[in-house]
Parts: structure tokens; C-alpha cells; sequence
């Protein structure tokens, strides 16, 4: 996992609307958390939400039971202050996802825009892949989106990894069966377009 300080430095340095992930609304997350099916009361944690919007997308639509990790304490700070009183809707958790021990079967839903691809060392998603078996609800949804194949080589200045449908599903392996897999074309602020792939799964039942 890149370090913190990498992550505390990029919030500390730049605007929130100034890094190249950032939307002004998060159109493909919600379109995805629409269709789990999840209601307005379903757990939801965004892994590595930061200063996403997606939260206040989320509060807009009425979704009330909301988790937004992050390594970044500057960035959930960013979005605090951004969200103001709504903010005291949300649990905000400052922490490393290939680390952190999360409530068992504490979520129905668990977003993820960008992180996974990060994860260079084959430990570190192993170690990501436990939290989510840990963390997700039997028979809950797992969204995660990476660079696809055809995406940036890197980001934010680091290696990423990039996938196909297929090759990010084979990491999560059988506990998972795909839905639903989607591309997406992200323009970022600085009018360059970043190839994203993104997974729908459903955890099993077990």
C-alpha cells in the first residue's frame, strides 16, 4: 500500500477539485448502488472516498447509513467541510484498508472508485480481499472500479495496476460472482480521459 504520507500530502497541496478522480457527481457509483437494490437504510462504507462527492450524492438521495474510509485524514477533512452540518451523518474513518479491522458483516454495499488499483503488491490486495470476505454481509454487493487495460500506466505519480473484467473479478475470487461489469471514461480536470473498468458483484450467501 502507497504510504500516507504520499496521500496527507497530496490533500495538504492541493484542492480537492484540483486532483485528477475528481467529479463534481458520482454518476456511475450511484447508477451501480441504485442497482443492488440496497435501500435507504443499507450500510454503505466508500473505501478510499476521501474527498468524493459521492457522499453528498448519496445523503441527496436519501441513503442514511454511511461509512467513508479513507488513509487520508486531510481529505475526509476536505469533505467535512464541504458537507458542513451534514456532515454529522456519516462515519468518517481515517485508515488503511489492507490493515484496518472492520465490524464483521457490518456493510450491505462496499464502493470502491480507485483504490484497488493501487494495490501493486500481491499482499496487500490478498489483504484487501479478507477485509471485504470480513466486512460485506453475506448476499451483499461488492462495487469496485480500476484503470482498465487501456487506462493510465499511473497516477497521482505511482505504479497502478490495471484490469480487465474478468482479471479484477479472478481477484476476489469464488465468494464473488460478477453481475455486472461496465467501462467508463473519465475526463478529468485537466481535460485528459482515463479508461476506467467497473465490477458489480454479489457476495455469496455463505
Amino acid at each position: 500500500m502507497q504510504s500516507k504520507e504520499h496521500w496527507e500530502q497530496v490533500y495538504a497541496t492541493k484542492p480537492a477539485t484540483g486532483v485528477s478522480w475528481f467529479q463534481v457527481h458520482a454518476r456511475q457509483s450511484m447508477q451501480l448502488i441504485r442497482q443492488t437494490g440496497a435501500d435507504r437504510q443499507a450500510a454503505i462504507i466508500d473505501v478510499g472516498g476521501g474527498a468524493s462527492t459521492l457522499a453528498d450524492d448519496l445523503l441527496a438521495a436519501g441513503y442514511s447509513n454511511l461509512t467513508v474510509l479513507d488513509l487520508s485524514g486531510a481529505a475526509l477533512t476536505a469533505s467535512r467541510e464541504r458537507l458542513g452540518p451534514l456532515a454529522d451523518r456519516i462515519s468518517w474513518v481515517v485508515g488503511d484498508i489492507t490493515r484496518i479491522e472492520l465490524p464483521r458483516h457490518a456493510f450491505d454495499v462496499w464502493h470502491d472508485r480507485a483504490v484497488f488499483h493501487f494495490l501493486t503488491a500481491r499482499e496487500d490486495r490478498e489483504a484487501y480481499v479478507r477485509a471485504v470476505l470480513r466486512a460485506v454481509k453475506p448476499g451483499g454487493h461488492v462495487i469496485v472500479a480500476t484503470f482498465a487495460e487501456d487506462g493510465p500506466q499511473q497516477c497521482s505519480g505511482l505504479p497502478v495496476m490495471r484490469y480487465s473484467a474478468d482479471g479484477l473479478h479472478a481477484e476476489f475470487g469464488a465468494p464473488f460472482t460478477l453481475l455486472q461489469q461496465e467501462r467508463e471514461e473519465h475526463h478529468t480536470p485537466f481535460g485528459a480521459v482515463q479508461k476506467f473498468i467497473w465490477c458489480l458483484c454479489l457476495k455469496d450467501t455463505s
